[in-house]
């Protein structure tokens, strides 16, 4: 062999084994390769997850009348879709996120080439080369840190992305996904948070600053930096013009434009009916578990019995009386209460340092804040749906979340005595039945004996029960547990009216000695206004997921509890209340003229006060008091003074709102209206001095015309 053949033979053979040297090199470094993606893909989202894109959408609450009276979410984003959508919001996105979007598989190979140059001749990172794709797999299920490992595994599932779904889904999906800043995820809830507006409105200048907020939320928040904002946002809208969208003209007249966003504030609305929405809440969390829904995430919409325009009229009337009582209770509170709390408190203080913090109006208000705080519960219902139509439930929410309005149980005092009174009539005492106006002694629940007054401290003879539930007088209502029906009769109404706490059977319970739930004893008057048919209190009406398919509706509960018989005449006897009785300052003071029906009720110590009442369209219950049931409102602070105001100013309000027709209650078919003699309770005669017209079930009108007064009768009218 020659040397030059000799010579070719070892180049080759060096060449051959350089070539198997590099081909080993590079598969060992594609299989490391290949081993390390596999190593990452093990994290990826599943195949599965890539089909099913289910955002955090935020669950909006709706009063009956539409609005939106509180949202629901851990990031507060609200689905839109795509078709509805401005082109000059598309636009905005597509030329300053990702202008190849698309043209490319998921990536953007020269994007990518040119970043990585830039960053590398200047030693840092100053250029991005995601595209849109990449940033939703970020978004979507990977975290934002600044690693080769994270963003390999954004790359691969980019990839994994553009093969599930179209173009047009994944830019609704990054639309839906994205943080604008300010708590709002979504292109709709920043177009709400900024313009108050959905995003299908926005205009081409309010796209461009809502799209500035993806490089940066807070250094070009239109709030906090305007000025910052309106650079990005012109740049945004250059980037538009050299694109050819817009013309040079339409650009300078568009960045021009000044940054006008609304207020910056709380992204909800959370205003008004705060007690509500949160046993709305409550609600939807056992709910949740039920029919299996996740209210934080799922987007729902859920419809509510609320009237937002009789909640406004709720809330006004309890702040405008309670206002007033808080100013005066505070002289009560200090003079009374503060020095025994003193004592307990701080009793190891000198008589001159007691006195000197009772002086101190603004630290005896700090320090016994709990116990110097008039609270109150109001509730409207319909009465023939039990629809709950407005709530308070305490005087702020802020301070307390204790809903009073259900979860406060408290001494009714005499709204307790409809119980009473209504197992009489239902038994066959009419209106008319005559009881001894005078002192009893009243065997308490813990075994003491007491001897209660009527709350004016009369006394009197034979007593109707007509008038002895208009003047409210507790020593016919006590005769009348002890004559003529018993406390385990009593029990047995009050149940069938829906109370379910605990009652004693003594004779203190016909002056409300056992405690009951402000919505169920208002719940309990609104069946004499339904005609004797309890309806239970409800608050939601209907939930539907974030494609409107109801995944729950409430159906109304309703059961008899009470003939219409018995229903009638009671309301006939609470409307004397209002004419005549202890509330008809509702009438005179308050101007509340419509057909109605109620009774005030106070505990005897004045701790607690009440008013409850209806009309045929709404029944409404008040409560007033202080949490520690042992502080009092003080002296004279009576249902009628401290909780019907609320009660007349709430209703004078709602029917001027919502200017209901006039109603009456309708008298049914087996009762009667009988003129009798006053004096004989008999049918009356042409010679009756006084004649007054009562209400009678058929089967118990008078046999007997007036032995007292001769003549002809009078005719009963049918």
């Amino acid at each position: 062999m020659s040397q030059q053949q000799s010579f070719f033979t070892g180049t080759l053979k060096k060449t051959l084994r350089l070539f198997t040297i590099l081909g080993l090199v590079s598969l060992i470094f594609l299989t490391a390769i290949g081993v390390y993606l596999a190593f990452l893909s093990r994290d990826l989202p599943s195949l599965e997850q890539l089909e099913h894109y289910d955002p955090r959408l935020t669950t909006n609450i709706l009063s009956a009348d539409g609005k939106l009276i509180k949202e629901l979410y851990t990031q507060r984003r609200i689905y839109i879709p795509l078709d509805d959508l401005p082109e000059d919001l598309i636009q905005c996105i597509i030329q300053t996120e990702d202008r190849k979007f698309f043209d490319h598989w998921g990536m953007n190979l020269p994007r990518i080439a040119r970043a990585a140059l830039i960053n590398v001749t200047t030693m840092s990172i100053r250029q991005g080369a995601s595209t849109i794709t990449q940033q939703l797999a970020r978004n979507l299920y990977l975290s934002a840190e600044q690693t080769i490992a994270r963003k390999l595994k954004e790359a691969l599932t980019a990839l994994q992305i553009e093969r599930t779904y179209s173009k047009r889904e994944i830019l609704e999906m990054y639309l839906t996904q994205a943080y604008f800043g300010h708590g709002a995820y979504g292109i709709e809830a920043v177009s709400q948070r900024f313009f108050s507006k959905p995003a299908s409105e926005l205009t081409l200048t309010e796209s461009a600053l809502i799209v500035a907020q993806l490089k940066a939320p807070a250094h070009y928040s239109p709030f906090r930096k305007p000025e910052a904002g309106k650079r990005r946002r012109n740049l945004i809208l250059s980037f538009l013009r050299d694109s050819g969208y817009v013309t040079k003209a339409q650009y300078q007249h568009a960045a021009a434009e000044p940054i006008e966003v609304q207020r910056e504030g709380k992204p909800d609305s959370g205003d008004i009916a705060l007690y509500y929405t949160e046993m709305v809440r409550i609600q939807l969390e056992k709910l949740g578990e039920e029919v299996g829904f996740d209210y934080y995430k799922d987007g729902l919409t859920v419809y509510t019995t609320l009237d937002s325009r009789l909640q406004t009229c709720a809330e006004q009337a309890v702040h405008g009386h309670l206002d007033t009582l808080q100013v005066k209770f505070f002289d009560e509170f200090r003079t009374n209460v503060a020095p025994k709390l003193i004592a307990d408190k701080y009793s190891d203080m000198s008589s001159e340092e007691r006195q000197e913090l009772l002086a101190d109006s603004t630290r005896i208000d700090s320090i016994f804040a709990d116990q110097s705080r008039v609270q109150v519960a109001f509730i409207a219902l319909d009465p023939n749906t039990g629809r709950i139509l407005a709530l308070v439930g305490g005087r702020n929410f802020e301070e307390s979340k204790f809903n009073r309005a259900v979860q406060a149980i408290r001494q009714p005092g005499s709204v307790f005595k409809a119980f009473s009174y209504t197992a009489a009539i239902d038994n066959g005492y009419p209106p008319t039945y005559r009881l001894l106006n005078q002192d009893v002694v009243v065997h308490m629940p813990d075994g003491s004996r007491w001897t209660p007054p009527n709350y004016d401290g009369s006394r009197g003879g034979l007593t109707t029960l007509r008038y002895a539930l208009k003047k409210s007088l507790n020593l016919v209502a006590v005769r009348l547990v002890q004559e003529i029906v018993h406390p385990r009769d009593v029990i047995r109404y009050a149940r069938q009216l829906g109370i379910t706490t605990r009652l004693d059977a003594v004779d203190a319970i016909a002056l409300g000695s056992s405690g009951v739930l402000p919505i169920e004893i208002t719940a309990a008057y609104s069946a004499f206004a339904n005609r004797g048919v309890l309806c239970e209190p409800f608050s939601i009406m209907r939930i539907a997921n974030r494609s409107g398919d109801v995944l729950y509706e409430k159906n109304v509960q309703r059961r008899v509890a009470l003939s219409e018989e018995t229903a009638y005449i009671m309301t006939d006897l609470f409307r004397s209340v209002m004419d005549e009785g202890t509330g008809g300052s509702a009438r005179w003071k308050y101007g509340f003229r419509r057909p109605a029906a109620g009774k005030t009720g106070t505990t005897n110590d004045y701790s607690d006060a009440w008013f409850v009442g209806f009309t045929p369209q709404l029944c409404a219950g008040v409560w007033v008091g202080l949490d520690d049931p042992a502080i009092s409102l003080g002296n004279g602070e009576s249902g009628a003074r401290a909780a019907l105001p609320i009660w007349a100013s709430f209703m004078v309000a709602a029917y001027d709102t919502l200017n209901w027709e006039v109603a009456d209650f309708v008298m049914p078919p087996g009762v009667v209206k009988v003129e009798i003699c006053e004096e004989s309770m008999e049918i009356a005669r042409d010679f009756c001095p006084n004649i007054i017209e009562e209400v009678f079930r058929v089967k118990d009108v008078p046999v007997d015309s007036c032995h007292l007064h001769y003549g002809f009768p009078h005719s009963i009218r049918w």
